[in-house]
This record gives C-alpha cells, structure tokens and sequence, in this order.
C-alpha cells in the first residue's frame, strides 16, 4: 500500500472548500464530496481501487450477520447509522460475541486517515477489516461461500472464490463512502449567517480559543476536526490497572495512556464518549475537557483548564451540535441481503 496521494491524484477532481463537488475514480466510480469537506490527502491504498461494483458488495458484508459464530453479529452492529456511526454501548463486541475493552470508534470520514483503531494498531481500513477476519477466517469463507450470490458477485468484483482478502477490501471500499458533511457549520462558514445559532456561534469561539486562549482545534484539527494524532488526556488514567492506549503499539513511554483523536463531525449522535464510553453526554465531555482533564504523569501538554463558565460550556456543547451533518441516503440505508 502507498501512503496517500492527494485527492487531485487519485480521484481527478477539483474541489472548492465550502461546494459540495463530484469526485470520480477508476471503474465508472463517481461520489459527492458534501459541503465542508476539502481536498485533502486521503487513503485509498494502489491495489484497491474504488470501484461501484466493490462498494456495493463491500456494504453488504459490512451489515451482513453471518460473520458470526451465532449469526448475530455484522460490523453495523457496532457501527450504528443512526448513532453516528458508532456504538451506543459503552463497550463494544466482536464477531464472537465477546464484549470489548474499549468503546466502538465512528468510521465517518474514515476517508480522510490512514491509521485505524483507538490506538492506531491497524495501519489502513484494509488492515483492520482483514484481522477482524482473521479471527474466523474458516467461518467467513465458509458461511459468505455458502451463499450462491455472494459466490457469483465476489468472481465478477475480483476474478476469484471468496477470499478473507477480498471481503477485507470490498468493506474498506464501502466504509470510505461513509462521508459526513453539510453541517450547520458549514453552511454558515459558506456564507449562511443564520445556519449557526447565537449560542453555537459563542461556542465557536470558545472552540478556536479567542475568548480563554485555550482551543479545542490544536488538537481537533482542520474540516474533520482532528489531527489524527494521540494525546493522553487523562480518561481512565485514575484507574488501578488503567487502558495504556496507544503505548500497546509503540512500546513508547511518552504514547502511555494516548488515545486517537476522534472526529468531531457528528459527535452529537454518538453518545457514550472517550475510548471506554465513561461519559455519557456532552455536557459532561466538555466538563472534563474544563477542568484540565484528569493529571497522570503521561497527560500530554496540551491538556489545560479551559476556564470556561457554565454558560460558556453550554455554548461550547451548542457548537459541537452544530456539527452534525448528513451521510447519503444510498450509503446509510440498509441493503438487501441474499439468502
């Protein structure tokens, strides 16, 4: 896989920064960028182009249940559409059934990053597609293979039987249609003065730091809101045998207790928040993030009081609400699935 190339590369578009604009790849493939969303390096690894044929097998392996042991399980399970793409548990489960140590991180905009997971354990969506695989590797061939449409359409997307590999990609290709934009953000940054209330207003200034000096966007970053790096923030860091995050990879002191900086774009649908689901609302998120976090010896600097008033919280929280945007319809709804 390469790294990224830019999206003028790979897709051959140009783009403004507030217009919604088509984008196009290889195989007849055309999407919408939706308003808000820039032209940036993204991650679409050589060897897996999108394709309309791939996307549309990816996504029903992506809500497909027979992945499981019971037949209970499929990846939306743990990605909700209708919860921003995430878990409304605090804890998610695998394939098996078995619950998780960690909250389901959104898969909106995945587009836009490369590293994937909490920890950023798994190098692309391909990556962490085919370990989840991995898990059952027999079961998948088996249990998709059994299934005479699923047979067929796999040769005609690939040319081969089905092959864990093969679903890996198929699901990654789907997962990168998986785009939020067109928030009350931005509309109003296109020029809609009405489209940000004057509470989410105040609360976009507290966000970019121009009231306290303290901002949210040194670490939520850019037209998705992250920097797509790791910050120990403190969650969990009270604890007796505390999550180390990101150190589970790296083997590095400083990455002790780090976790990945997660998308702000719909975060109001997505509720319970932090990497195990300890904050239910954004009320209290934000509270957290006011008082400087929880100290450990790990906290990285850019955690600091924020000072903000009670009433400046709220407009804070009134501005993150305003983030929220819309995934195409032909993405979000469920497919039909063969029998």
């Amino acid at each position: 896989m390469s790294r990224a190339q830019p999206l003028s590369v790979l897709l051959s578009i140009v783009i403004s920064t507030v217009t919604p604009s088509s984008v196009s790849q290889g195989g007849g493939y055309k999407a919408t960028l939706a308003l808000g969303l820039q032209e940036q390096a993204e991650y679409i690894p050589d060897d897996n182009p999108l394709t309309p044929e791939k996307i549309a097998l990816g996504k029903k392996f992506f809500w497909d249940r027979r992945w499981s042991a019971n037949g209970t399980v499929a990846c939306v399970t743990c990605h909700q559409p209708d919860h921003g793409w995430s878990d409304p548990r605090p804890f998610s489960i695998t394939f098996a059934g078995q619950p998780t140590p960690r909250h389901s991180p959104t898969i909106v905009n995945r587009l836009f990053s490369d590293r994937q997971l909490w920890t950023g354990l798994r190098a692309s969506l391909e990556d962490q597609a085919i370990h989840d695989s991995n898990r059952t590797d027999e079961m998948v061939v088996k249990n998709l293979g059994a299934v005479p449409e699923y047979r067929a359409e796999f040769r005609r997307v690939f040319g081969t039987e089905i092959t864990p590999e093969g679903v890996a990609k198929a699901i990654a290709s789907y997962v990168r249609t998986i785009l939020s934009g067109n928030s009350p953000y931005d509309r109003f940054l296109a020029g809609d003065t009405d489209a940000l209330s004057p509470a989410a207003q105040r609360g976009l200034s507290h966000f970019e730091g121009r009231s306290h000096g303290q901002g949210c966007q040194r670490c939520h970053a850019g037209f998705n809101f992250t920097d797509e790096g790791y910050h120990n923030i403190g969650v969990g860091m009270d604890r007796e045998s505390p999550d180390l995050g990101r150190y589970t990879v790296t083997k590095a002191a400083a990455d002790t207790g780090a976790f990945k900086t997660p998308t702000l774009r719909d975060v109001a649908r997505r509720s319970p928040y932090m990497h195990d689901g300890s904050l239910k609302t954004l009320d209290e998120v934000v509270a957290f993030y006011n008082k400087g976090g929880h100290g450990n010896p790990w906290q990285s600097p850019e955690i600091q009081p924020l000072n903000l008033t009670a009433s400046e919280q709220a407009d804070l929280v009134a501005f993150l609400e305003a983030l929220t945007g819309e995934v195409a319809s032909e993405v979000s709804g469920p497919p039909t699935l063969p029998r």
